[in-house]
């Protein structure tokens, strides 16, 4: 599910069903069922759920439930045209489309066909949850501002799990972070030698941080470059290389104000490299993490306000 770009509801939207949903599929079959309290057909088809999910729960299959008119934003995510529809979600993907099976028995056949395909519960489904809980640490450690420690999170996790794309994105992220450069280009490019893990989207986006945080400039150079940023406002050049150099100086709120100015003054300048940039930082710091909440919420504001 997209994270760039969302106010604060939406996040808090997105970390509920990731805490209720997601998190449970990584080692469960969850039935997702998007209903509202003046559904009748969803009143009906509730206690038929919980049946089954009862029966099955030894299975590994649990219940979960979406009310469309308090999680609007979800049910938007997944095109929900109409009510009720219920879908069958492992490692946070849909992998089924329940909806039509409306009977006890057709429910069950679907599930029985699911239950002999994927990998549910034993050894397989509580190695893949420990791994997903680890990562989920790792990302809170590093929005805490522990990247060293964040660090030593995801590299165990990527001994564990060396698939595992999200722990290496994490991995290069919490090494930039913590200004351990060299790391976190031998981390990349480790990364990059796991063919399923280098094509996958995270890793763009730990490259990202990795080269907004790499080269971190002493306090000669970043004096330097904001006196020049600011002697000259007109030179977008030099406003944008202040901005990138406080960003990996560790100077957030001085960078996000700088490229927040110039997105004022200029939004389309350069194809719009300001706010490009500034979603790099976000990308690199985490989408959960306070300051980008709260920067991404300003830079809504500036661009629909």
């Amino acid at each position: 599910m997209a994270s760039l770009g969302l106010n604060l509801d939406e996040q808090k939207a997105v970390d509920r069903f990731r805490k209720t949903v997601v998190e449970p599929s990584m080692a469960n079959l969850v039935i997702l069922d998007f209903w509202a309290e003046w559904c009748g057909p969803c009143k009906a088809l509730t206690p038929v759920l919980e049946k089954v999910a009862t029966d099955y729960a030894d299975k590994g299959v649990v219940l979960a439930k979406v009310n469309v008119d308090e999680e609007q934003f979800i049910a938007s995510q997944f095109q929900v045209r109409s009510i009720p529809t219920v879908y069958a979600m492992f490692q946070g993907q849909p992998v089924a489309d329940l909806t039509n099976a409306r009977s006890e028995s057709q429910l069950k056949q679907v599930l029985d066909q699911l239950l002999a395909q994927l990998p549910i519960g034993g050894a397989a489904g509580e190695a893949k949850a420990e791994i997903a809980q680890f990562t989920a640490m790792g990302e809170q450690v590093l929005a805490e501002g522990e990247a060293d420690r964040a660090a030593g999170i995801f590299s165990q996790v990527v001994e564990m799990a060396p698939e595992d794309a999200g722990a290496h994105a994490g991995l290069i992220r919490a090494l930039a972070q913590a200004g351990r450069a060299e790391e976190a280009e031998a981390a990349l490019a480790a990364a990059m030698a796991t063919p399923s893990v280098a094509s996958d989207p995270a890793l763009t986006q730990a490259k990202s941080a990795l080269e907004l945080l790499a080269d971190r400039p002493d306090e000669g150079e970043l004096a330097s470059l904001r006196s020049a940023a600011g002697t000259d406002p007109a030179n977008m050049d030099a406003r944008l290389a202040y901005a990138e150099a406080a960003f990996a100086a560790g100077q957030r709120d001085a960078a996000a104000d700088e490229l927040l100015a110039m997105i004022h003054a200029d939004r389309e300048w350069n194809d719009g490299a300001a706010r490009a940039t500034l979603v790099k930082m976000f990308e690199a710091v985490g989408l959960e993490d306070a300051w980008v909440v709260t920067t991404r919420r300003r830079l809504s504001r500036l661009l629909f306000g």
